[in-house]
């Protein structure tokens, strides 16, 4: 089974430039190799891969079902989506770390609420009405996590209602 993880932002911004910022930030993090661009990371059926192998694509977000945890649990409609698959063949670990190395700053470049979970049963990180909020379990916000971090967050743990 995958580990995915998800970024969901209720943004202005589109796709195409939510990719652009993130391939950016990818490429000048060496996250990304030089060859990934914000037109590979939002082309449908096309995959971007980091340096250890984690698969990122960013996708317009459909119109959510009555349903939707981000929705009914947080309070906000996404209209951009990036998705990190963890690769198998290195460690996930670091795989998050690099997760982190490129949505810290892409929060800095693009607004709007946004949530970092996985699979809508553990909320990383939230940022809704302009405050920052992480996730207070130590096992996910390492200190090295933390120093990525460039904006001001608290520590606090929210729940999606997934039933």
């Amino acid at each position: 089974m995958a580990i995915e993880y998800d970024l969901d932002i209720a943004t202005r911004s589109t796709p195409a430039e939510v990719a652009a910022c993130l391939a950016e930030i990818g490429r000048k993090s060496d996250v990304f190799d030089e060859s990934i661009t914000g037109g590979r990371l939002a082309e449908a059926g096309t995959f971007a891969y980091t340096r250890r192998g984690t698969c990122v694509s960013v996708i317009q977000q459909r119109r959510p079902q009555p349903w939707d945890p981000v929705a009914t649990g947080l309070g906000f409609t996404p209209t951009v989506g990036v998705g990190f698959r963890m690769g198998k063949e290195a460690d996930t670990s670091q795989q998050q770390d690099d997760m982190i190395r490129l949505v810290a700053p892409l929060l800095d470049h693009v607004g709007g609420d946004a949530v970092l979970h996985y699979q809508f049963e553990v909320v990383w990180l939230l940022r809704r009405g302009g405050e920052l909020s992480l996730n207070d379990r130590d096992d996910l916000w390492r200190p090295e996590r933390l120093a990525l971090m460039t904006r001001a967050y608290r520590r606090e743990t929210h729940a999606m209602d997934v039933d």
